[in-house]
């Protein structure tokens, strides 16, 4: 009863004109199909190109690569021979430390963010999917969580790095990606995921309190700096009242 009074009050004792509705889902859905062909459209262009950039789909080879990530990978790196080292690739794809120097300090911050933003994004999708494939970025990623008490967040940014050197090598020296275990043994993908649900599980209440880290670390910061803009006002001359 209270639905059916909430429905007169919004639409009247008329009620809902039911023809009208199915018009206005019959145009949402023309727009709906219409873009769907369009993005089937370009997934066929995508592809053919992709094939030409990348007839061996060496960067494909690649876990977590997938369909999606390899054209978007391999359209924003480019040939990845034109650079000069491992080093300046991934100073390409924004994937190196931030450094604050001066002359007399020296700091490395987190990634500088500064290179291709769409690569950046897709080597992060990619990397966060390798780790459940690839035994080594599983080690890695366990590390980094475990001991070295990141966010995941954090850590996928370090395997996506890792991730990109390692597909730039590949494709500069015209090979596939080895999935191999830690102590270098060519493995399969299931072996991998195998591998990685024996060794390399992270407890949900890891997870958990690296959550929880985020939140509690990000909070005195905050607290911090509230307390200067307080303390800044309370030093500020008092102004003057009209008499």
């Amino acid at each position: 009863m209270a639905a059916a009074e909430t429905t007169l009050r919004l639409w009247g004792e008329d009620g809902m004109d039911f023809d009208e509705l199915a018009a206005d889902i019959a145009a949402e859905a023309r727009l709906a199909l219409s873009v769907s062909d369009e993005i089937k459209t370009l997934d066929k262009r995508i592809a053919a190109l992709y094939e030409q950039v990348d007839p061996d789909r060496i960067v494909r080879s690649a876990p977590g690569v997938g369909v999606v990530g390899a054209p978007q990978i391999a359209g924003r790196l480019g040939d990845a021979a034109r650079f000069a080292n491992l080093a300046a690739v991934r100073s390409f794809a924004g994937r190196v430390p931030h450094q604050d120097a001066s002359g007399v300090a020296a700091r490395a911050g987190g990634p500088t963010k500064a290179g291709e933003a769409c690569l950046r994004e897709a080597l992060f999708m990619a990397a966060d999917h390798a780790r459940k494939i690839d035994p080594t970025l599983a080690a890695r990623y366990h590390r980094l969580m475990v001991q070295g008490s990141k966010h995941h967040n954090s850590a996928v940014c370090t395997l996506a790095g890792v991730l990109l050197t390692r597909i730039a090598a590949c494709v500069r020296t015209r090979t596939h990606y080895q999935l191999r275990d830690t102590d270098g043994t060519p493995i399969t993908g299931q072996q991998g995921r195998a591998i990685i649900a024996q060794r390399y599980a992270i407890s949900p209440e890891t997870r958990a309190a690296r959550r929880q880290l985020v939140t509690t670390t990000r909070q005195p910061r905050r607290n911090e700096r509230t307390k200067k803009e307080v303390a800044k006002r309370s030093e500020a001359p008092p102004v003057p009242q009209p008499a």
